[in-house]
């Protein structure tokens, strides 16, 4: 076990991984005392936050990939399905280690759909109004792994 650490004021913005190193330290030591509560706090928040973020990241690029499978078949390729399959392993991880992801996956996924058909558009220079303002395909479908848009 290491020697107790205090942490200085301010070590959060100064060294943020020796400020972790110190968290971990202190709390395994029962020390709460002597822990940074507010930045600890904070960085929890920004967890969670970041988890969310990148559920909606991970869910654009896929609806994103979806839409141009669907509306440019003859630009199909590997990478498409490539990019459509990694996007949806990572959301399955984000599940499996967050199954609290789930609800908040149906909540954004409206938002994630707009979000991906203007990026479309704009990728493939086809006018917006090809793609439907709703999503052609369900939260359900979009995660199947056996899914892909026809035609």
């Amino acid at each position: 076990m290491t020697a107790p650490l205090q942490q200085p004021s301010g070590l959060y913005d100064q060294d943020y991984v020796l400020w972790l190193e110190a968290t971990v330290d202190l709390l395994r030591q029962g020390k709460l005392e002597q822990i940074d509560i507010p930045s600890l706090i904070e960085e929890l928040e920004d967890m969670g936050r970041s988890e969310k973020r990148a559920l909606e990241s991970n869910l654009e690029v896929l609806l994103r990939h979806l839409l141009k499978y669907q509306y440019q078949p003859e630009r199909r390729s590997n990478s498409w399905r490539f990019t459509i399959l990694e996007q949806r392993d990572r959301i399955e991880r984000l599940f499996r280690d967050s199954p609290s992801l789930k609800p908040y996956y149906e909540s954004v996924f409206a938002d994630c759909y707009a979000r991906a058909r203007r990026k479309a558009a704009v990728e493939t220079g086809l006018s917006i109004e090809v793609f439907p303002e709703n999503a052609p395909f369900t939260p359900a479908e979009t995660l199947n792994p056996d899914f892909l848009p026809a035609i």
